[in-house]
């Protein structure tokens, strides 16, 4: 056995990394070492991971003064005194955590407890770090004593990179990334969610368990591989992981009955056992293969949320919001939709609005068929919620990221504007959410002028298939420019609204038109959800309503 095996328990460990021969690791260039940890370069030889984490973590840029591993020998017997070293109370900030043994030996599950507890006293601006004791665990086995692992969870703690995020060390951090996490499913894993919703009192709760899953529920050879990349390209990885484990469940869980009466223990007990179904390969390749948002983005996403957040003053561990008490039964009313049909449009809303209340703004039914009184009424408030109720009894809508007060930009001309945030959805006859689709031709502002018996615009121009891909060095349509202080280039048109009309773009190819007096609309679709458009082609609208979010 090698230097490092002080603290594993071989009897546990998988054998293939026992019977690999030994490589030596010579890369720098960034782009070849991300692509040797996926493919898992270093992951079947136990020595040569442990030679590579020292190397990664060793070249973490940290803060000034780090604990080191003389500072763990100089405090442990201090700390720990002759108290059993596995019945050693962990510090309040690991939220009772599951503390994992994986292929840890009996000195090695007694040294996490010792070493956790060090870091505690080294780092006293820690509130809330749920996955510490995993983190500490797997290090340890690749460690040749604790003052060495020490020394490594403090360089990833004492991380001042700030473009390297690496682990959430406060509530706010980890609560604004589990919203962030809610609004990537909401995008990428719109089956998995609408299972969610479907079976789930509070969608937000679930998605708080994506860390857990990572570290806790996921078996060793699992999370190893996981950190393999993550010491390599950061934080990104573990959503990247998260989503993929998701997807997972629903497709092996997909039109089974559940397990157990919550569907947090059943996606726990889904990770748990992921070998019986899925090899560790495979997920990484899962992973890997969802286009996801730039890194720069995510960061965005998730200053956002933490700002929403603090705006609430939910910044300490404190009992979650139900996302269906932010519409409460009792006080709202609307003649489109119910209670219930409002709080499934309440989930696909990004997390950061998921936290107000729905506050009616303009109603046909009170303020007339005017499109200058809509604008008046809707003016100021951002984002926005758009029903319609048509004469034939279709319900439709749309969730509408951005102010529209914007189109004033464009003076009398038909104004475009908006985020990929966006999107258009149905209620009735079925069910279901469109994703966004950029209006991209600027002459489609003739299309909410033309009379009723002239053809829409081009499908095709619509068709979110056909917008190119983005250069590496601007930021996607996603965000909005205007929260972030971002350049103007960045937003993209997913609204448009004149004095004679409103345009709004929505997925599959669908848009959705709106004429001056808020009695006609029409669609213009390309494709269409199993053959089921957005509403009738043209229909005259019987109820429109338009609501804000209040705090």
């Amino acid at each position: 056995m090698d230097e490092y095996s002080r603290f594993v328990d071989w009897d546990r460990m998988d054998v293939t990394v026992q019977s690999q021969d030994a490589k030596e690791l010579t890369c720098t260039e960034f782009q070849e070492l991300k692509q040797l940890a996926r493919q898992g370069y270093w992951a079947k030889n136990h020595s040569l991971r442990a030679k590579v984490y020292h190397r990664l973590i060793s070249n973490i840029p940290c803060r000034t003064v780090t604990p080191d591993a003389n500072v763990y020998r100089d405090i442990v017997v201090k700390i720990v005194g002759k108290r059993n070293s596995s019945s050693l109370p962990l510090p309040e900030f690991v939220d009772n955590s599951l503390v994992p043994t994986y292929c840890l030996n009996a000195e090695g599950i007694g040294a996490v407890r010792k070493i956790i507890l060090c870091i505690a006293n080294q780092f006293p601006d820690i509130s809330f770090c749920p996955a510490l004791p995993s983190v500490t665990a797997l290090l340890l086995h690749y460690s040749k004593d604790e003052a060495e692992c020490f020394e490594q969870v403090c360089r990833i703690l004492a991380c001042n990179d700030p473009s390297k995020r690496l682990i959430d060390q406060s509530f706010l951090a980890f609560e604004s990334s589990c919203m962030t996490f809610g609004d990537l499913v909401n995008k990428y894993c719109q089956a998995a969610h609408k299972l969610m919703v479907a079976v789930s009192e509070d969608v937000l709760e679930v998605y708080s368990d994506w860390q857990r899953w990572l570290f806790g529920e996921l078996p060793m050879v699992y999370i190893a591989r996981v950190f393999d990349v993550f010491l390599v390209e950061g934080y990104k990885v573990l959503y990247r992981v998260a989503l993929a484990l998701l997807k997972f469940f629903h497709k092996v869980r997909a039109g089974q009955p559940m397990e157990s009466d919550s569907i947090q223990q059943d996606i726990r007990a889904f990770v748990r056992d992921i070998a019986k179904s899925v090899p560790p390969e495979r997920l990484l390749e899962k992973a890997f293969a969802i286009r996801l948002f730039s890194r720069k983005e995510i960061q965005l996403l998730q200053m956002a949320n933490e700002k929403a957040l603090k705006q609430k003053g939910i910044t300490v561990k404190q009992k979650r919001q139900n996302v269906h008490l932010a519409v409460h039964a009792e006080n709202f009313q609307s003649e489109i939709v119910s209670v219930k049909e409002m709080r499934d449009i309440w989930s696909w809303i990004p997390e950061r609005f998921a936290l107000c209340q729905p506050l009616l703004l303009f109603t046909t039914s009170e303020h007339g068929c005017s499109l200058s009184r809509f604008y008046s009424h809707s003016e100021g408030h951002e984002p926005t919620l758009l029903l319609i109720r048509t004469t034939a009894k279709e319900v439709c809508g749309a969730y509408l990221s951005t102010d529209w007060s914007e189109r004033r930009r464009g003076g009398n001309k038909l104004s475009f504007f908006g985020t990929g945030e966006c999107f258009v959805f149905r209620l009735q006859p079925e069910v279901e959410r469109y994703e966004w689709v950029i209006i991209k031709h600027p002459e489609l502002a003739t299309a909410g002028s033309k009379p009723e018996n002239q053809a829409s615009p081009a499908p095709s121009a619509l068709s979110s298939g056909s917008v190119p891909p983005e250069p590496s060095d601007r930021l996607s349509p996603f965000l909005a420019a205007r929260h972030f202080n971002l350049p103007s280039k960045t937003a993209s048109m997913f609204m448009a609204g004149s004095s004679e009309c409103i345009i709004i773009g929505g997925g599959d190819g669908q848009a959705l038109y709106l004429d001056a007096d808020l009695n006609h609309g029409r669609t213009s679709h390309c494709n269409t959800f199993n053959n089921q458009p957005l509403c009738s082609e043209s229909f005259q609208i019987s109820v429109l309503e338009v609501w804000g979010f209040r705090d």
